[in-house]
């Protein structure tokens, strides 16, 4: 885990050198404080020479000087190579969840996938700005010291060092209970965050059915949770950082013990006492900042595990090595004895077998749950089948580039998504190759310039999140226009009209005609008005094609069909009805 971390610093290798030469200088200065302090104690004061004593405090000054700048530039690199490192993260995350396939989020909440790109990648960054960068420093301050407490007095030195296996006893119980511990508070915070998106998102359904003070006590359920695991590791510090305290402070006491008896025998200087005191102090700070960036690690190892989990998700619609080139539909789309469950053997579709030939409208009847919007997510390939086949031109589709399929198809949904912006960029979609002419003509065509010219910017008018502030017959032609904008050979509009109140469908229904003039399309509806005219129906039931004809063929059939119409309009069907 820490090497795949090391690797986002590796286009950053120089400026982590530099940090860490900074962190040795740092070590460096840290020693010649208290060494100065010495030499001042033992050639100077002992002994009344001020003008020495004027030196060395003039030194010991420049000393601390020249460590704030050097600490100064660490932390200023430091910060820069953690921002371009968490930058790099994101991108890669964010990279990952665009191509992994519907599935991968029909199995995770949202909430849970935007806690890895926020949250656990925020994690990470007193990792990338300070554990692996000042590391070196501490750890060479750590030998340091020891080697000159030896070299001063073993004896003394031997003694300090004799707290070391309480320290690493109490070190092994706080990796051990903070790491189970971070994993805990991630994995809680990733649920409060899913359960919070969820409700921020279906907010008019909490407040029309006052679901307030239910929701509120479940979201306390899961802060509680969250707060429970943050007390596990805040129980592990309160615990840790008094035993460092309390080691350093036996240390201290063994060493005016020890000290102050060696320095009446004046077999040790007062000098030199006041110098292990200091190193003394020092020598069990960088153990507390390996504590502190053991602590920054395992909280980097519970994110770190999360992000990596995601990063290393295969998509679910695996791309061949060499894709068969698709250039546009030439003869026909066929699906061939289609057979598909979105969980274990659960079939949605069955056996499922019908051809929509170049240029032909064709649409998909049925009751609800009947497999009719599956149909033209394995189209474009959202899923993949189990059994059978899908071709286009004879060639499957497994054998084709999803993203090639996908550009020459547009899909109008019932609920559309709109994104933050303005009216012409949710027309656009973002591609620099529809002018502004074009989204005009696009707008007109399907009839939705007249309520975007009663906009105040027209169509620079702001889009609020999911287009909040406008109706849902409006989202629609917008929708409509953005499909009209792309150009697409093969049409799929799933339930487009459903949401549409009599008089805006009116408006859309020679805009539908001219839509589909021309262009492969496959329509599925409700409203069975709108499909009268469709070369051939395809009427579906528990996920098998139960009739195929034209609508006048259908009701002669006296079937399925047949009772949907009379549903949706009465017995007026007998009057209307050929031979009747």
């Amino acid at each position: 885990m820490a090497w795949r971390l090391l690797r986002y610093l590796g286009p950053y290798w120089k400026m982590v050198i530099t940090a860490s030469v900074l962190s040795l200088a740092i070590a460096l200065m840290q020693l010649a404080g208290p060494k100065i302090i010495q030499m001042a104690i033992d050639n100077h004061i002992t002994k009344g020479d001020y003008m020495g004593i004027h030196k060395l405090a003039a030194l010991y000054m420049g000393v601390v000087v020249l460590t704030w700048i050097l600490e100064y530039s660490r932390e200023w690199v430091t910060a820069y190579v953690g921002q371009h490192a968490m930058f790099d993260l994101r991108t890669a995350i964010f990279s990952r969840i665009q191509s992994l396939s519907l599935p991968y989020f029909d199995r995770h909440p949202v909430g849970r996938i935007m806690t890895r790109v926020t949250n656990d990648v925020a994690a990470l960054n007193e990792v990338f700005a300070q554990g692996f960068t000042t590391l070196a420093g501490d750890l060479f301050l750590l030998a340091a010291i020891a080697g000159i407490l030896v070299y001063l007095n073993w004896m003394l030195a031997l003694l300090i060092f004799c707290t070391a296996p309480v320290l690493l006893l109490a070190a092994w119980w706080f990796r051990r209970t903070v790491r189970a511990g971070y994993r805990m508070v991630r994995e809680k915070l990733s649920a409060m965050n899913a359960y919070l998106q969820e409700n921020l998102s279906g907010i008019r359904t909490v407040q029309a059915y006052n679901r307030q003070a239910a929701n509120y006590f479940q979201f306390q359920e899961l802060n509680e949770g969250y707060r429970r695991a943050n007390l596990k590791t805040v129980f592990a510090h309160a615990v840790f950082l008094p035993v460092v305290e309390l080691i350093a402070a036996i240390g201290l006491a063994v060493i005016i013990w020890y000290g102050g008896i060696a320095s009446l025998d004046k077999s040790i200087t007062v000098g030199t006492i006041v110098l292990f005191i200091q190193y003394c102090q020092r020598f069990f700070q960088p153990i507390k900042d390996l504590s502190d960036k053991f602590n920054i690690l395992q909280t980097a190892m519970a994110s770190g595990e999360r992000i990596f989990k995601l990063l290393d998700e295969k998509p679910d619609i695996k791309v061949v090595e060499n894709p068969k080139p698709f250039s546009g539909l030439k003869n026909e789309i066929r699906f061939s004895n289609v057979w598909f469950a979105y969980k274990n053997q659960d079939w949605v579709l069955k056996d499922v077998s019908f051809h929509v030939s170049k240029g032909e409208t064709v649409a998909i009847v049925g009751s609800t749950g009947s497999g009719k919007t599956t149909i033209t997510s394995l189209l474009a390939r959202f899923y993949e089948i189990q059994k059978g086949s899908i071709t286009l031109d004879g060639v499957d589709l497994r054998e084709l580039d999803p993203h090639d399929v996908r550009r020459r198809m547009a899909i109008v949904l019932q609920d559309n998504f709109l994104f933050t912006g303005d009216i012409a960029s949710n027309i656009r979609l973002g591609s620099d190759s529809i002018s502004d002419d074009q989204v005009r003509q696009a707008a007109e065509f399907v009839n939705a310039a007249p309520f975007i010219s009663h906009l105040p910017n027209a169509y620079h008018e702001e889009v609020l999140e999911r287009g909040a502030t406008l109706s849902v017959g409006q989202k629609q032609l917008l929708a409509f226009a953005r499909a009209l904008a792309f150009d697409p050979e093969i049409l799929i509009l799933d339930e487009a009209t459903a949401s549409i109140d009599t008089e805006t469908e009116i408006l859309i229904q020679d805009a539908l005609e001219k839509l589909l003039t021309g262009r492969t399309s496959i329509v599925i509806a409700h409203r069975l008005s709108t499909i009268q005219n469709a070369d051939k129906i395809i009427v579906l039931h528990h996920g098998r094609i139960r009739e195929v004809g034209t609508h006048t063929e259908l009701l002669q059939l006296e079937g399925l069909y047949r009772n949907l119409y009379e549903l949706q309009y009465g017995r007026q069907t007998e009057a209307t009805s050929p031979g009747k």
